[in-house]
């Protein structure tokens, strides 16, 4: 395993979009947050995806000269048109939005839709929580790897959901999981590496589990908790897709299959200030008291420690700011060959 810097990945990143023509200051705002995706250890949604966006790119998949605009704005409410710019563009801009909001109405709900994909969920409630809010974000997959509990047929996506709450000096809480047993770009990550993945992740169409991920379009993803996941599912895919007139269900288009197709992606971000329910010092000692109760309870034999959310986190990201992204010799070697074909320098690692 290399270690890449934090710069010299934004900087490889923001060069290869730069390369397909992306303007400077949106390639320099991807790259920022592709990598922060790496920071927090989503690994499936960082500089690996770089490829796959190039692709995109190529085929005409999205719009490099995007108009992302508010279509509708109602109060504490609005729905951005992201008319198919790469996806940090689309959701960096509704975050921004949410930010505004917030400071206005104390609770706000802002949704999206014509985005693209846009790493991971943790990164846009992360920037809420880091100004003092409590960020909510949900969003449809971008490609259907679940069937519905019981079912064989791929109508859901991972839809993943996040949730950031501030903790003062301390790391912020924060869950961001797929509501799939794992992401998809774990499968994909395992695959590039030739590895297997548990046997609790996927079933084929006959229910048995499938261990290896280059079989992954042969099956289905588990949902997390059996029914109770795949419900889950269904609530966000109407809450981020078909809220904002966005795909889900049978249209949604997978964009590792179809670069050159508008994949129409819907997200959705909330925003909410603890200060309208009371102090807001008082309501984050709150939350450093339940952590601390946590951390410090009982624990079953041969279990070291009790974890939080968003602890994990928060120590890779100091970690991985320090020592710098790690990359197995089949992401570097993905990696040089985007290069190769940006025209830029390959990594020296």
């Amino acid at each position: 395993m290399k270690y890449l810097s934090i710069a010299d990945a934004e900087n490889f990143i923001s060069s290869a979009l730069q390369a397909e023509k992306v303007p400077v200051g949106d390639a320099d705002i991807i790259a920022n947050l592709m990598v922060k995706s790496d920071l927090a250890g989503a690994d499936g949604h960082g500089i690996f995806r770089l490829p796959a966006y190039l692709k995109r790119i190529r085929a005409g998949g999205v719009n490099l000269n995007p108009n992302i605009h508010i279509e509708r704005e109602q109060g504490a409410t609005a729905l951005i048109n992201g008319d198919n710019a790469l996806g940090h563009l689309v959701m960096n801009k509704a975050v921004d939005l949410a930010i505004k909001k917030v400071k206005q109405h104390s609770v706000c709900w802002v949704g999206s839709h014509f985005g693209n994909h846009s790493g991971a969920a943790s990164v846009y409630v992360r920037k809420l929580a880091e100004h003092g809010y409590i960020g909510i974000y949900m969003a449809v997959g971008n490609a259907n790897h679940m069937a519905p509990w019981g079912g064989i047929d791929l109508l859901l996506s991972t839809n993943p959901i996040a949730i950031a709450v501030p903790a003062g000096d301390e790391p912020i809480v924060l869950l961001d999981i797929a509501t799939t047993v794992a992401a998809y770009g774990k499968v994909k990550v395992a695959a590039q590496k030739g590895e297997s993945i548990p046997d609790d992740w996927m079933i084929d169409r006959q229910g048995k589990p499938i261990t290896d991920p280059k079989r992954s379009s042969e099956g289905s993803l588990l949902p997390i908790g059996g029914y109770k996941g795949y419900g889950l599912a269904v609530m966000i895919g109407l809450l981020a897709g078909a809220l904002n007139n966005a795909a889900v269900g049978k249209g949604t288009v997978d964009f590792n299959a179809h670069h050159d197709l508008i994949t129409n992606t819907g997200q959705t971000i909330i925003a909410v200030d603890p200060s309208a329910f009371g102090d807001k010092e008082a309501f984050v000692q709150r939350v450093i008291d339940l952590v601390s109760d946590l951390k410090n309870s009982s624990t079953l034999p041969g279990v070291k420690e009790i974890r939080v959310p968003g602890e994990g986190a928060a120590k890779t990201m100091a970690e991985r700011t320090r020592v710098g992204i790690p990359l197995s010799p089949e992401l570097i070697e993905a990696l040089n060959t985007c290069a190769q074909e940006c025209g830029i320098p390959a990594l020296k690692l």
